[in-house]
């Protein structure tokens, strides 16, 4: 048995594909659309899955595209996606910059969560060890929930 993908249903392509590539820096590696059933299926991977995900289709996220209007909760039973950062504090940085809302800050320099915009939760884990504490994270209060 091996890891896939994990798939999440989308409302918007253009903004997920903003939030999952051009802010989370995920790569997409494929697409597939249905004309008969009417969805379109994106898959990404991470950077550092990238030559595993093209030689094995795995592991990836797959964004599934209905293309007749649904509704869909929160997704917070779905429970998270998790992905490991090269330094938590610059990815949580650059996000804030591009507009992300960090709901639970890396106080601890370790763990943080955000939302895609279809309230997809997020934790990114520091790889390693946790980095020093480090302002203005510290004091940093949660927003929403994750």
């Amino acid at each position: 048995m091996k890891y896939l993908h994990t798939m999440v249903r989308i409302t918007d392509v253009d903004a997920s594909l903003d939030f999952y590539c051009n802010k989370l820096g995920m790569i997409e590696t494929r697409r597939h659309e249905s004309e008969a059933g009417r969805f379109t299926l994106i898959f990404l991977a991470a950077p550092d899955d990238l030559q595993q995900a093209e030689a094995e289709r795995a592991p990836l996220l797959e964004l599934t595209y209905n293309w007749d209007p649904e509704t869909y909760d929160e997704g917070r039973n779905f429970g998270h996606l998790a992905y490991e950062v090269d330094n938590i504090y610059e990815t949580c940085r650059s996000l804030m910059d591009a507009g992300v809302t960090i709901n639970r800050p890396p106080r601890e320099g370790r763990m943080a969560f955000i939302r895609s915009p279809d309230n997809i939760s997020f934790e990114l884990l520091q790889k390693g060890d946790a980095l020093p504490l480090a302002e203005p994270w510290t004091s940093m209060e949660n927003v929403g929930h994750w």
